[in-house]
């Protein structure tokens, strides 16, 4: 059954959040139109990508902005959580790219094959070399699921396996192949983290409770085990107060945690997963009935293998790099990063890109007029942490793991029906108000 609360609590939110929602709507003050012909490549025509352009609009030429991309359609990726849980349907995360795009500006539909900073060019798939005065690399995040042995993106909704990453479609594979897991009446499920940086990283355990409560629903919640296994030490999360709230919960709700032990492997016929144990340095297979697999991720390849990509620290040849207060890349000053691919801090959320596209906006067009870049981002995410059905907690923080509430009427660090409104109802219509460039 949904999370109860009194009829005075809805009434005082639904009236609180009308208000702070006309107030989140508006649009944020802009700086003058800009007096210049540069051009401005925008590479990656996700969430950050289009976002940024409607924005841009505002102070240059359509013409003066170039998007680069090959997807068709476009993903409200926070939903699949949702989809995946058999809460939404994928017709709800789904609308095309086209919708989005501000009239006049140049879309080359086809994807980045290089990026060519000293010569301040990016080559197109086909060849074309498309030059710049300002580049914004905002291409999101890349899926490595070949990296754990024997696994396949193809897998996702055969043999046990589910993954809330790919896409809607994986989305509702990842439910198909928990319904039958539900319907043997019993087994072992396994839900695995990444031991790399991961986009919605509260999206694991955000899987992991929604699978409880569909267990707790059938009334025979005893019968199945469930396991979490992290790569880390006494770690589910970067935040503490969050990461001891969920170790508390899973105790509670009977989840046997694993900590240090990573899916290293898996055996998709047989039901086998192979796990690495830091700590012993062995390597353990498990049997299993369903397992949910994170896969390691990375910046694409493309950059990876281009000189964008960090040279040194901890996101050395897998993340963009890119100052984590301005995004500007530390080496091509003309370029800028957004988004999942930089190699900062905090950054892979929408949340994060709502916060992130005023500041990169600002600092190019403070770059353009040789002035000072001034915008900072505070690492500002947001992870509506779903605890159960018809409740969760609004976690929002920044660098340093510093609590940055947006509503005083929600508590950051309590599970509430307010929050589980958020993000059921709330995220989307503020989400396509950004990809609008409105906030």
């Amino acid at each position: 059954m949904p999370y109860q609360n009194s009829n005075q609590e809805r009434r005082r939110f639904l009236k609180l959040l009308a208000g702070a929602s006309a107030i989140g709507l508006m649009p944020a003050s802009l700086p003058s139109r800009a007096q210049t012909r540069a051009k401005v490549v925008i590479v990656g025509n996700g969430a950050a990508g289009i976002a940024l352009a409607n924005r841009l609009v505002q102070h240059l030429s359509a013409d003066q902005i170039a998007l680069v991309g090959s997807r068709q359609r476009h993903l409200y990726q926070p939903g699949q959580t949702l989809v995946a849980s058999g809460l939404w349907k994928v017709s709800q995360v789904l609308s095309t790219t086209e919708q989005w795009l501000p009239a006049g500006i140049k879309w080359h539909q086809q994807n980045a094959n290089a990026f060519l900073p000293a010569q301040q060019q990016v080559v197109l798939e086909d060849g074309t070399k498309l030059s710049y005065d300002v580049l914004v690399v905002a291409m999101g995040t890349q899926l490595n699921y070949t990296l754990i042995e024997g696994m396949e993106e193809r897998l996702i909704g055969q043999h046990g396996i589910g993954s809330v990453y790919p896409g809607p479609e994986g989305a509702l594979a990842t439910d198909t192949a928990f319904k039958q897991f539900m319907n043997k009446g019993e087994g072992k499920a396994i839900f695995t983290l990444a031991e790399t940086p991961i986009k919605c990283a509260g999206a694991p355990l955000k899987m992991t409770f929604t699978s409880l409560a569909r267990l707790e629903q059938t009334g025979h919640r005893q019968a199945y085990d469930v396991n979490f296994a992290t790569p880390f030490k006494d770690r589910l999360f970067s935040i503490p107060v969050y990461n001891d709230f969920v170790m508390e919960r899973f105790g509670d709700q009977g989840v046997d945690i694993a900590d240090q032990k990573t899916l290293i492997g898996i055996d998709p016929t047989n039901k086998k997963a192979h796990f690495s144990l830091t700590a012993t340095g062995k390597t353990r297979v498990e049997e299993y009935d369903y397992i949910h697999v994170v896969p390691p991720m990375s910046a694409p390849d493309v950059i990876k293998h281009s000189d964008l990509v960090w040279n040194q620290g901890p996101h050395k040849g897998e993340w963009m790099a890119a100052d984590q207060y301005t995004l500007q890349h530390p080496t091509f000053p003309n370029v800028f990063g957004i988004g999942d691919v930089t190699g900062i801090p905090l950054s892979k959320t929408a949340a994060s890109v709502k916060k992130q596209v005023p500041i990169v906006e600002a600092n190019l067009l403070s770059y353009l007029n040789d002035k000072p870049l001034e915008a900072e981002f505070n690492g500002y995410t947001s992870c509506p942490l779903i605890t159960g059905f018809g409740k969760a907690i609004l976690a929002e923080f920044g660098y340093g793991g510093k609590l940055l509430p947006s509503f005083p009427f929600i508590s950051p660090t309590e599970e509430t029906w307010m929050a589980w409104v958020m993000k059921e109802q709330m995220l989307l219509p503020a989400y396509q108000a950004m990809l609008d460039g409105k906030i």
